[in-house]
């Protein structure tokens, strides 16, 4: 989650290159470096506000929230993709409760794009849930990192690709960042997605997904370095190397795999927006960093968020994404995923 492949290139600089390494000598380290504390808390300080009334599914905090979002990207230039009309993915109603009287009103998924210079027909999906489950007993549930923490990362990751592609090292291979609606209530924002791709699925390589990385659970109280990565082997043993090989050359973090057995009784796989990916065959990792005590309750607050820990593990997503779309070949699927 190591093989060289060497590759004879007619007038090129090159002779030989690793299957791990971007095609280019552009190294993501300064890139990486563009990822910080700093902007993390000053995203997740309005994106966990109680002005966002918790975030949950079409509500008027959610859309608040989501307007945040795409006024980030359109002052760092990230625009929605060209075959869209607009940062939105109306997701209907009738979709949303099709399955549970919920009442659940229209809702969005998020939308921008960064397209590649070489191969812009593959996309890599780069996903986070923004709702979260609003207010109960007057109380709001502001989810900072549930998935409040993986949303803020989506946008630093964007802005650093952003700022790659205007010094002339943007991806080869498209991106796609999508915040999704309606996970809470069952995955139904990423299902929808997948059910109405904007871009055919076979032509989708891979799905980073990112639900809670701002804090550690009870089996890492002496450090949070560290992140739990789910899935990443279960499709494909490249993606399972890739994330192995860019975390011990750009972040070296812990990369715990307690949840990765599908065996595994609390059956994290299944329970957050990759799956809708994974199980179209798409190759997905999922980054996670456990429940803890605060985990859907009114206490999921930013004062509890531990910034350094979010910031290595979105360096983390971003350098895993940078190498699926720089590497020459896309993510095998070699595994059934059972």
């Amino acid at each position: 989650m190591k093989k060289i492949l060497c590759l004879f290139i007619i007038a090129s600089t090159f002779s030989c290159t690793s299957q791990m390494s971007t095609v280019s000598s552009t190294e993501p380290t300064k890139y990486l470096n563009s990822i910080s504390a700093k902007d993390l808390k000053e995203h997740l300080t309005i994106v966990a506000s109680d002005e966002m009334e918790g975030r949950d599914t079409g509500s008027k905090g959610q859309k608040k929230a989501g307007d945040y979002l795409i006024n980030h990207y359109k002052t760092n230039g990230i625009s929605f993709p060209k075959e869209a009309e607009n940062y939105y993915q109306k997701v209907p109603a009738t979709f949303l409760n099709g399955n549970r009287s919920t009442n659940l009103p229209d809702s969005e998924n998020i939308w921008a794009f960064i397209e590649g210079s070489e191969k812009p027909n593959e996309i890599i999906v780069v996903s986070a849930h923004y709702d979260h489950i609003g207010i109960e007993n007057n109380e709001i549930f502001n989810g900072a990192d549930d998935d409040g923490s993986g949303t803020v990362a989506l946008l630093e990751i964007a802005q650093a690709f952003q700022i790659a592609k205007k010094e002339g090292h943007g991806p080869k291979r498209s991106i796609l960042f999508m915040h999704m609606t309606g996970e809470e209530h069952g995955l139904l924002g990423s299902s929808y997605y997948s059910q109405n791709p904007l871009y055919p699925l076979a032509n989708t390589i891979t799905d980073i997904n990112i639900d809670m990385i701002g804090r550690h659970d009870e089996f890492h109280n002496d450090s949070s370095n560290y992140v739990y990565l789910i899935g990443s082997d279960y499709l494909s043993t490249d993606l399972y190397n890739i994330c192995e090989d860019a975390n011990k050359k750009y972040v070296n973090i812990k990369l715990d795999y307690k949840f990765n057995d599908k065996k595994d009784p609390n059956r994290f796989y299944y329970r957050s927006d990759h799956y809708n990916f994974a199980k179209n065959g798409i190759p997905s990792v999922f980054l996670f960093n456990g429940v803890h005590e605060d985990y859907h309750k009114p206490s999921d607050e930013i004062s509890k968020i531990e910034f350094d820990a979010l910031t290595k593990r979105t360096q983390l997503a971003f350098v895993i994404a940078w190498e699926i779309a720089n590497r020459e070949n896309r993510p095998v699927v070699d595994k059934d995923g059972k």
